[in-house]
């Protein structure tokens, strides 16, 4: 078991003071967005015996185990995040497992080169990702159905809205949606930018189910995808709740501190919120255009204590243990590569403490028992 030392991104959106908190040090006075728990090369977690990922590559086999090494390849198949948003994330969309191999082989093929500003694909995976709440945490995942929107646009009174109210009540639904999408991100940016004013000025005077897009704006002022983000289901998680969001699913985290799990790939699209490139045809092939239910998820209670994340893929698997004062040690070994997180208490991973925001690696089959009295997230695959 490998105690890992691990890196603090510091992205804008960041939280200037979250993670300090969670992990008991004084704020920088600078934006932490995420630790990364991992062996993604582009900040891959340190540990005694060297970078996680060139400790993977050395020996595969012995640290994923076979059946896991022989599914996924040679490499850990999920990254693990502690997430902190102090403002809202871009408005975005992941492609499935078949559109980001098509994607990575166009551009590829076509040069783009891997680092350009305008490269939709850096990679030939999908990303599938979990957040689990460990605040209160406030999120967008999802359309909400078009004639609610409609509704919600039209008690706002801007002029300009009213197409867009119309195109939302018209069938089908999913053309509607797709119509909206699309004229709001390609629409003349002045004329953009006016409207999301007076969108701004109306949903703070509103209140309400307005409050969000309110705040919203007020990062973003201007941006399309303000409008866009209307579209949207607002998602309230409490602390143990999660939100799974598949491929194609627009989303974007808006404030609060979180446990993130995700395929490891870094494709993204962006839908807006954001100065980053905006690729609108690319983005409409990948969205899907249809009403969901953000599906707020409760973690499962299993026999041994351990409660569970369930979701439909496999490059992960998270579950938490909430260990109380006295309760016996836990055996988490398994056939499969493993990250312990600790945000809560103080606990024993084998021979190492953890205290919050510290974790560790076992690899596949070394023995992992847990005590103390905290809270300790289990990052793992299904192979």
């Amino acid at each position: 078991m490998d105690r890992l030392s691990n890196t603090v991104r510091p992205y804008a959106w960041g939280s200037t003071t979250a993670i300090a908190e969670l992990i008991g040090a004084e704020p920088t006075g600078e934006p932490q967005a995420e630790m990364w728990m991992g062996a993604h090369p582009g900040a891959p977690s340190r540990t005694g015996r060297g970078a996680l990922n060139e400790v993977i590559d050395a020996d595969p086999e012995r640290e994923l185990g076979k059946a896991a090494a022989d599914k996924f390849g040679p490499r850990l198949p999920f990254l693990l995040k502690i997430l902190a948003a102090g403002a809202p994330l871009s408005l975005q969309v992941h492609p499935d497992l078949a559109q980001a191999k098509e994607g990575y082989a166009d551009e590829e093929r076509r040069g783009v080169p891997i680092d350009a500003p305008h490269r939709n694909y850096k990679d030939a995976n999908h990303k599938p990702e979990l957040i689990c709440a460990l605040t209160p945490f406030d999120g967008l995942c999802g359309f909400r159905a078009a004639a609610e929107t409609a509704d919600l646009l039209e008690a706002l009174d801007v002029d300009s809205l009213k197409p867009y109210v119309d195109l939302l009540r018209a069938q089908p639904e999913d053309a509607a949606l797709r119509e909206v999408l699309t004229a709001v991100l390609s629409a003349d940016p002045v004329q953009m930018a006016e409207t999301v004013t007076e969108v701004t000025a109306a949903a703070q005077r509103l209140g309400g189910a307005y409050e969000p897009y309110a705040g919203i704006a007020h990062h973003y002022p201007g941006d399309p995808g303000v409008i866009a983000a209307m579209l949207l289901n607002h998602v309230r998680l409490q602390p143990g709740e999660a939100l799974f969001l598949g491929a194609g699913v627009p989303h974007a985290y808006l404030d609060g501190l979180g446990v993130e799990i995700m395929a490891n790939s870094d494709n993204v699209l962006r839908c807006g919120l954001t100065p980053k490139h905006v690729d609108v045809p690319e983005l409409l092939r990948i969205v899907r255009f249809e009403a969901t239910d953000p599906g707020v998820l409760r973690p499962e209670a299993t026999p041994g204590g351990e409660e569970v994340y369930e979701t439909p893929i496999d490059e992960f698997r998270l579950s938490r243990l909430v260990l109380p004062e006295g309760a016996a040690p836990h055996d988490l070994t398994a056939p499969t590569p493993q990250i312990l997180l600790c945000t809560a208490g103080s606990v024993h991973a084998g021979e190492l403490a953890l205290t919050p925001g510290q974790s560790a690696f076992v690899p596949a089959g070394e023995k992992a028992e847990v005590s103390g009295t905290g809270t300790v997230f289990r990052a793992t695959v299904v192979a």
